[in-house]
């Protein structure tokens, strides 16, 4: 262990009593949101312990970018046992870390768009970027990129930096898989209409429920928060002719943990049936072993992307630097 590893480490034990290290405690590093009261990991907390007859210990950091950062520094020297929250976006990087290690469980009945063979990273769920808006102040909404840059009624958007938000980094790939080459001119001719660009989804959210913003940049799924716990059937999603990006959630077991086994079994609950509806309605996405008939109605109500886009994570791995940097240029001039 290298001196300013072990710091690290003893100044966050220290400092988080309740993470514990004994062989019945399941370590779970995941994003704030997850594990927030209002998410679902409180209630997967509960279930599972039930279950196993142990104790889940979430760690939470602010944002799936933000868990990659900390396993890299940590390194072998981290005391997770499971990680929750990269997405596939994310995962050739994770993978070259060297951190992780085959989940060996069998993913065959899952109900994404998209087939999955990945054998070191389960799915859990996943969701489609798009512009949330008012219905009732905004009647007739852009229905492609193309709209938003003729924005003949200013409107104003609010996104997230794709340096430290998983939300900005899909937008930033949503507007690469569409315009390649021509991404940062697009990026130049949405500029004017960027009201902000916020460091995470929470902030950028909360300026466009404040009415601050026109649009705002989150799921298609959004809405459906709204309706079952607010009763409020006005936010609405922007339904792209283009197509919208996907972004598939996953979870994945340290190659150093000390509990191979337990991480397995809560691989293994997170796709079972009372795991993935506390997922539906406590992360806001689609689950991804879950039928659709079996969700909640309000999600039958969400528009449904008629083209799913996405980009080969490794080349992400290879040109997410360069593609950021080009953002960067394109809407700081």
């Amino acid at each position: 262990m290298n001196l300013r590893s072990f710091f690290y480490i003893f100044i966050f034990t220290m400092t988080c009593p309740a993470f514990a290290q004994d062989n019945r405690t399941l370590n779970v590093y995941t994003y704030d949101s997850f594990s927030s009261e209002w998410g679902p990991g409180p209630k997967l907390k509960q279930q599972f312990e039930a279950q196993c007859h142990c104790q889940l210990n979430f760690v939470a950091l602010d944002d799936a970018l933000a868990l990659l950062g900390r396993l890299k520094l940590e390194a072998e020297d981290s005391p997770a046992d499971v990680v929750i929250g990269l997405d596939m976006n994310t995962l050739t990087v994770a993978k070259n870390t060297g951190l992780f290690a085959p989940h060996e469980l069998s993913i065959a009945d899952l109900s994404l768009p998209q087939t999955w063979e990945d054998d070191v990273f389960i799915p859990f769920d996943y969701g489609y970027f798009a512009f949330i808006y008012d219905a009732d102040k905004l009647i007739d909404p852009p229905q492609s990129f193309d709209a938003l840059i003729e924005n003949q009624r200013n409107l104003k958007l609010v996104i997230q930096d794709p340096r430290s938000s998983t939300p900005g980094l899909g937008l930033l790939l949503w507007i690469k898989s569409l315009y390649a080459d021509q991404a940062g001119e697009i990026w130049k001719k949405l500029s004017p209409s960027i009201l902000t660009i916020t460091p995470g989804w929470s902030e950028a959210y909360g300026l466009f429920l404040k009415g601050e913003a026109d649009m705002v940049l989150s799921y298609t799924t959004s809405p459906a928060y709204h309706m079952i716990v607010e009763e409020k059937y006005n936010y609405k999603a922007a339904n792209f002719n283009q197509g919208h990006y996907i972004q598939i959630e996953t979870a994945g077991i340290i190659k150093h943990s000390k509990n191979k086994k337990l991480a397995g079994e809560f691989l293994s609950f997170l796709l079972s049936s009372q795991a993935q509806s506390t997922i539906t309605t406590g992360n806001w996405m689609y689950p991804a072993a879950l039928n659709r008939s079996e969700l909640p109605k309000a999600f039958k109500q969400l528009i449904s992307p008629e083209i799913t886009l996405f980009i080969d994570p490794d080349e992400i791995a290879q040109n997410k630097s360069r593609w950021t940097d080009e953002f960067i240029n394109a809407v700081s001039h």
